[in-house]
């Protein structure tokens, strides 16, 4: 049971609202890049997160989500002095706010900011074929030729009909394994 491992960086999503408070009412996102999963893209524009400790500019992610959420690295985290929890992407409730400025204006947020928990996003088709539901946790392991082969655990399984099948990490976790780019992880049910 083979999956490709993709890094996700840092990055926010936010909803319209926020969006025109911090870009004004009448911006745009601007598409950069599309992403893997469909309908998902990298926008041109970047707002700058704010915590207790420091700052970090991260890349805004379309398209516009019901809620604002900020996704870092564990160390990103801890440099901007928030104690952001591993959660599920979509599951904010109880986690820290931060700031967030834009060249419009700064928005507070109140809850938001996480580290996503590892996940595989998988098609109805692929969880089937590999034998996987909704919610499983898996182990993967990956080998990206550098030393550094290691077996990731607790990894969520999701399963919808609009995913494309691959498997997402933080940049704090792609560096312990030594992945530069994409790379082939093997699935442990």
């Amino acid at each position: 049971m083979k999956v490709i491992v993709e890094t996700s960086a840092r990055h926010i999503h936010v909803t319209k609202e926020t969006f025109a408070a911090l870009f004004g009412a009448d911006a745009e996102l601007t598409k950069k890049k599309d992403l893997s999963q469909p309908g998902q893209f990298a926008c041109a524009e970047k707002v700058t997160v704010v915590g207790p400790r420091g700052e970090l500019a991260m890349s805004i992610l379309g398209p516009f989500r019901n809620a604002d959420q900020v996704e870092v690295a564990l160390t990103d985290a801890r440099k901007i002095g928030i104690a952001a929890p591993i959660k599920e992407s979509g599951d904010i409730a109880g986690t820290p706010g931060c700031k967030l400025v834009g060249p419009k204006g700064e928005v507070e947020i109140e809850c938001g900011v996480i580290a996503a928990q590892r996940h595989i996003h998988l098609t109805v088709e692929d969880a089937e074929k590999f034998g996987l539901k909704d919610k499983q946790i898996v182990s993967v392991e990956v080998d990206a030729g550098t030393g550094r082969k290691l077996v990731f655990g607790d990894v969520v399984c999701r399963v919808r009909g609009d995913f494309a099948t691959a498997m997402h990490i933080d940049t704090d976790e792609s560096n312990a394994a030594g992945i530069a780019g994409n790379v082939e992880g093997t699935i442990i049910p």
